[in-house]
């Protein structure tokens, strides 16, 4: 962890603590006070050393206590709940230490631990509602960790060095971040973390669009301080940033300043005064996207910790504004960021989530309230997250920074993105033989103002790309058949998907045969799971309503002819009168039957499902009883069929 992105962190203690400690406690006690963690815990480790476990247990634990607290602060936290375990053991007492213990377990992963020990913590202090916060992320992050989001997360491998890298910002198409690498301009290490204080860096893309090795910015901007946490004005020209400057005899401040561009020179940076409070400290600065305001984090009094708040950057003075308790808690709310001016990042230890500081989304209501949802796993771990930036608002891909998975603490660049769905519907436009009909057009509506069209490909088959929850209409249409359309809606899960969907074309110049219309024996009767496939032909119809057509019924070579014929009348006018009922206009209508004068010739679809037959076959009595018997039955059943011959293509209602 950069010791430069917890400088608001620094308490001012007051007093010198235990004065009858001895000479190096207080200098350690000093360390802590003016924030130098890693100074103090280096003195802390060596006063634990010497200190006799038996004789000095008080004195033991009060230490071990102390450590604890500079491990939080450096983001190491397996070693702070080790040290926080052992001022229990010898029996420290601090109202706050099973707290910090159980963050610090947070901040580990060990959930089941951290539950344990947040439970312990509020049967004491029941009322802490940041121990309520923290225990119910404790309990929520192993769902969270299990039930990842579909971002991509991955190391930003070339923008890292060997120390802390954190808090990216994009401007126009310039990564800007925070670094403490071995090359800053400064040459004196900080005691906070023995690292090089902070500079800013910033790295660009070549001519084909990759990026080039990290560098650090042009002009006066770099000191021997601690500079970085930029943001920008929407032209690019003004940078606001966080700088700590330390005076001797004093506590590190933490303001914001501001540097103008000139022919890429960036500016010595100028403070930025927002309130005459010289106690308080500001950092974190996020322009929105409009200009209008600068949000940034500070440790004025308000909800606890730090807390977010804003400026009116028109109207500066008086503006002053906390953004409330949707968004600031008890704990540490920080790194804002405005992705517009409606849709805010920032991170907090506060809101319920998987250990350290999470990303949290806001988005501003029309109440004008905010919504704020934890970005989940990958984006979150049991570590920091923090300090978002994405490349464009309108794709979710960008970079931010984590301490995850480095036991130093220190701070790493991380590039996230959250791929497009893969949702794609395809299928195959065939005839009624199921023979494919090329060059086919399919046009595709969804309720989403969407409007596709394609051309199937010879073998008739065909793709769209599709977007969840939305529902389409579908129509299939070629030269020489009729339309098809189908509807459907794509559902709503967060994850790929592909629909199978065909579409079968009647043809407009042969007889083509409905299936699944079933009869009575000897009667024209029309049974009641004929229904479904009549619906079928009655919308059929109403997708081409220019069209008329003839009814006609078929029957095996079984009975006389004059009973065959009335009887695939009767049972053919009993199709017609059906489509009437349902609302299809009688003119359009004609039945037919013929009985056993026509029997069929055996298509390509009749030869797939009945290889005994060959294709082109005729099924007239002279042939069927040249068959044994099992497969006459066979083909007399190919023979009872009802179809529909297209008469017309030009009707028009009046």
């Amino acid at each position: 962890m950069s010791h430069f992105r917890h400088l608001i962190y620094i308490a001012i203690l007051g007093s010198i603590l235990c004065a009858c400690s001895g000479a190096k406690l207080s200098v350690a006690d000093e360390q802590l006070a003016r924030g130098e963690y890693f100074d103090a815990q280096k003195t802390y480790r060596k006063i634990y050393n010497k200190l006799n476990p038996r004789e000095q247990r008080k004195l033991r634990g009060e230490v071990a206590a102390k450590m604890g607290e500079c491990y939080t602060r450096l983001g190491q936290d397996a070693r702070a709940a080790a040290a926080y375990q052992n001022a229990l053991r010898y029996g420290y007492c601090d109202s706050t230490l099973l707290l910090q213990l159980a963050q610090a377990q947070h901040g580990q992963g060990s959930y089941a631990q951290a539950v344990k020990t947040y439970e312990q913590y509020l049967e004491l202090w029941p009322d802490d509602e940041l121990a309520k916060k923290g225990l119910i992320g404790a309990r929520k992050s192993a769902e969270l960790k299990k039930n990842k989001t579909r971002h991509v997360v991955r190391n930003a491998k070339l923008f890292n060095s060997r120390r802390s890298d954190f808090s990216p910002m994009f401007n126009g198409e310039t990564l800007y971040f925070t670094t403490t690498n071995e090359k800053v301009t400064g040459n004196n290490r900080s005691e906070i973390t023995g690292m090089k204080r902070s500079d800013i860096w910033m790295v660009k893309k070549n001519e084909r669009g990759e990026w080039q090795r990290p560098e650090a910015v042009e002009g006066e901007l770099n000191t021997e301080w601690d500079e970085g946490i930029p943001s920008f004005s929407p032209d690019g020209s003004t940078m606001y940033l966080t700088r700590s400057m330390r005076t001797p005899g004093k506590d590190t401040g933490v303001d914001i300043y501001t540097s103008t561009r000139s022919d890429a020179q960036w500016s010595a940076p100028v403070k930025f005064e927002i309130t005459n409070d010289t106690l308080s400290n500001y950092g974190h600065p996020a322009v929105s996207p409009s200009g209008e305001y600068l949000y940034f984090t500070s440790d004025m009094p308000g909800h606890g910790g730090k807390d977010i708040w804003r400026i009116n950057l028109r109207e500066r003075y008086g503006s002053l504004e906390n953004l409330g308790d949707a968004i600031n808690t008890p704990g540490n709310e920080e790194f804002p960021y405005m992705l517009t001016d409606s849709i805010m990042y920032f991170s907090s230890d506060g809101h319920p989530g998987l250990g350290g500081l999470d990303i949290f989304r806001a988005t501003l209501q029309p109440s004008g309230g905010w919504l704020v949802e934890n970005m989940g796993s990958p984006i979150n771990s049991e570590g920091d997250d923090f300090g978002i930036t994405f490349a464009t608002p309108s794709k979710e891909a960008g970079y931010f920074s984590s301490n995850r998975g480095d036991g130093r603490g220190y701070d790493h660049l991380y590039s996230f993105e959250l791929p497009d769905l893969k949702i794609l519907i395809s299928g195959w436009v065939l005839d009624k033989d199921e023979e494919p009909v090329p060059n086919a057009i399919i046009r595709i509506v969804g309720n989403d103002g969407s409007n596709q069209k394609a051309v199937a490909r010879n073998d008739g088959s065909f793709s769209f790309p599709l977007q969840r929850g939305v529902r389409y209409v579908m129509l299939a249409g070629a030269k020489g058949y009729l339309n098809a359309k189908q509807e459907f809606t794509s559902d709503n899960a967060e994850e790929d998907a592909e629909y199978g969907i065909d579409f079968i074309l009647a043809s407009i110049s042969k007889p083509n045969i409905v299936e699944n219309i079933f009869y009575d024996f000897d009667k024209a009767t029309l049974r009641p799971e004929s229904k479904e496939a009549l619906d079928g032909l009655a919308q059929m119809l109403r997708d081409n309503p220019n069209i008329t057509i003839e009814m006609a019924s078929h029957t095996d070579r079984w009975g006389s002819d004059e009973y065959n014929i009335k009887l695939s009348e009767r049972r053919a006018k009993s199709v017609v009168d059906y489509l009437i009922s349902v609302g299809i206009p009688a003119d359009r209508l004609q039945y037919q039957g013929y009985g056993k004068s026509r029997p069929k010739v055996v298509s390509k679809r009749v030869a797939r499902e009945f290889p005994q037959f060959e294709e082109g076959q005729v099924l007239d009595e002279k042939f069927v009883l040249t068959l044994p018997e099992g497969q006459q039955e066979v083909a007399d059943q190919i023979n009872r069929r009802t179809e529909f011959q297209v008469l017309s293509v030009n009707y028009q209602m009046y």
